[in-house]
Order: structure tokens, then sequence, then C-alpha cells
């Protein structure tokens, strides 16, 4: 089942996460957008850096360090997905509440490893 995902803390480096995460996302055909600090391609997929509103997204997968993802709340609020995916080291108890309050689903687990135990 294809699932819309932002990867919000997209990176153009091979070895970040996030880019490998991004790559994973296309392989497994899900419809992917990314926004990152920096602009660029990664298989196809335009990291913006500039918010867009994005419609029909089902997912949103962090890689910004809670102290960092505090300028997004307001942002992954009114995209309204379906949920919220912590990575390894984005955990935000903070933000959990916020989610919760707005009727949006987080879970703490990692996307690469959701992906490749088909469990995304």
């Amino acid at each position: 089942m294809n699932k819309k995902t932002l990867v919000l803390g997209a990176s153009l480096k091979l070895d970040r996460y996030s880019n490998i995460a991004l790559r994973k996302l296309v392989k497994y055909n899900h419809d992917t957008v990314a926004f990152g600090m920096k602009a660029g391609e990664v298989v196809d997929v335009t990291i913006d850096t500039q918010l867009q509103h994005y419609d029909a997204l089902d997912t949103v997968t962090l890689y910004l360090n809670p102290s960092r993802q505090k300028d997004y709340y307001n942002y992954i609020v009114s995209l309204n997905p379906k949920r919220v995916i912590f990575n390894p080291g984005t955990e935000n108890p903070e933000l959990y509440q916020i989610l919760k309050v707005n009727g949006i689903d987080y879970e703490v687990a990692c996307t690469l490893v959701l992906l490749s135990t088909n469990q995304y």
C-alpha cells in the first residue's frame, strides 16, 4: 500500500539516515516528498527548503532533534498526517501531546526497520 510520506529533516548526504530513508521509501514505491536545509534531489525527490502544503499525506517521518522540531509543530499539525514517526534521536513527549490533542497518531520507531520488516 502506497503511503505518501514527508521526510522532515532530509539530507543530501548519502550516509545520513534521512537520505537512506528517502531512497528506501522510493524503492518501496511510496510517494515521497522532502524538506531539508539544503535544496537538491535524491532519487528524483526534490528536497524543498520552503515549507509546502502536501495533500493526502499519510506519514511524516522525523529526522530533526527535539529542539529543532519546535519550529515545525504547527506545520506538522497543519498537514494533518495520519501518523508521525519519531526515528531514533527524535523522541519528543511535548510533540506527542500536541499530536494526541489533534488526533494524529504517532510511533516511536525506525522508518528503515519498518520498511525492511514490511510493517510500514
